[in-house]
């Protein structure tokens, strides 16, 4: 399954936590027991809440705790107020001696640990030393856990997200007033690509941007065929003017289909001035290295009307540059294009097949409603005999294969 996260007014821990469970809702009880077995005191309540906003109708994941009530009232009116303050230790031992799935504890020290990293850097102090403000509160504590736990669910699940909303202005904090995105948000996100709609507030908060880091979600565009099963809206706090404040979950599975897709990168250049044998020889050469898949040419007029060669070589993305110095090794050329490319491929295999007792190998292909089969042409240009006693004996080794496979 593929889980699509679209930020349409931005990512925080609660409206994760409410996306995931208005698309999987079966997993609300277990949600909330491992956010118990974190140690939330007694008066320290979470619910799941019915929400709208806008056109929109979804969940909200609420965590009310009377102790915070006080920091909120201070902020409120611009008091001065003193901040507790959570080591980062204690909150791992906390997690570690709590009564929790080992992989959902695993996960939810991982989120603190990517804070407590960034938080370090930007305070100029190691990650032990760290001690949390508002992150060490336990509305921060129940959107990790929930979101560990809910993350573990469908571990399998791969991870995207839309381009993320930039925001605008100052958050207040323990710390003062600071700029938004956050520093630790902005630390975390590095590399992600943000757009600014022209609503500001803090759209995308450390905790949102730490479970967007551990899951791994890319923003890469995937064009492969994919069934729509699920779509769940979970809606945070603030209201925006003319905006839904939602994060929409989309759940994908892959579409059935007979081909698979990948990515190979495609290698081009042109011949000029290489002898046609030196040519064939070093194109040989070419085929035979092991991240090379595939080696095309064909004529072609170039610059002052010589005829050329035009080389397409097809390979393994990771292997770039190696078959590219193999490229400027085999053959006279001086330069090369090169870009990396999708594909999709039938499922093969290649087979033996007893014909006549002669042992042939048959290349296999699932094309959609059939399988095809094909002799390996070497395997038949050795049989002696003519061209009847070869076209007999591939006839023979297809249809035994494809006997076998049906």
């Amino acid at each position: 399954m593929h889980l699509h996260l679209d930020a349409v007014g931005g990512v925080a821990g609660d409206m994760f936590i409410a996306a995931m469970l208005d698309a999987f809702p079966e997993q609300r009880e277990a949600m909330l027991a491992a956010i118990r077995a974190a140690g939330l005191p007694p008066e320290v309540r979470c619910d799941v809440v019915e929400h709208r906003d806008h056109a929109l109708t979804g969940l909200r994941f609420v965590v009310d705790d009377p102790h915070d009530h006080a920091h909120r009232h201070a902020h409120a009116h611009g008091l001065e107020h003193h901040h507790d303050e959570t080591p980062f230790a204690q909150i791992c031992d906390r997690l570690r001696a709590a009564p929790l799935a080992p992989d959902v504890r695993e996960r939810a020290i991982h989120m603190f640990t990517l804070l407590a990293q960034v938080e370090g850097r930007i305070h100029g102090m190691s990650t032990e030393r760290v001690s949390f403000h508002e992150l060490g509160g336990w509305d921060s504590i129940a959107d990790i856990v929930g979101a560990a736990a809910l993350i573990e669910a469908l571990r399998e699940a791969t991870w995207s997200v839309s381009t993320l909303p930039l925001g605008a202005g100052r958050t207040r904090t323990a710390h003062g007033m600071l700029p938004v995105p956050s520093p630790a948000a902005t630390a975390l996100l590095a590399g992600y690509e943000f757009a600014d709609d022209g609503h500001s507030g803090e759209r995308v908060t450390p905790t949102g941007a730490a479970i967007l880091r551990h899951v791994g979600a890319t923003q890469r565009r995937e064009r492969q065929t994919r069934r729509l099963v699920r779509a769940g809206y979970g809606f945070g706090t603030s209201t925006l003017p003319g905006l839904s404040n939602v994060l929409r979950v989309i759940a994908y599975e892959p579409a059935e289909q007979p081909s698979l897709q990948d990515r190979v990168a495609q290698i081009a250049f042109e011949v000029d001035d290489q002898t046609p044998e030196d040519l064939a020889i070093g194109l040989d050469r070419l085929r035979a290295h092991p991240a090379v898949l595939d080696v095309l040419q064909a004529p072609a007029f170039g610059k002052k009307g010589r005829m050329v060669v035009q080389v397409q070589v097809l390979a393994q993305p990771e292997a770039v540059d190696d078959v590219a110095a193999a490229c400027f090794t085999e053959t006279a050329t001086l330069g090369l294009r090169w870009q990396i490319v999708e594909r999709r491929v039938l499922p093969r295999s290649q087979v033996s097949a007893d014909s006549g007792g002669r042992v042939l190998r048959v290349k296999t292909a699932q094309r959609p409603g059939a399988t095809t089969a094909k002799v390996e042409s070497d395997d038949l240009i050795s049989v002696a005999g003519g061209r009847e006693a070869r076209d007999s004996l591939r006839r023979a080794a297809e249809t035994a294969v494809l006997k076998k496979d049906g």
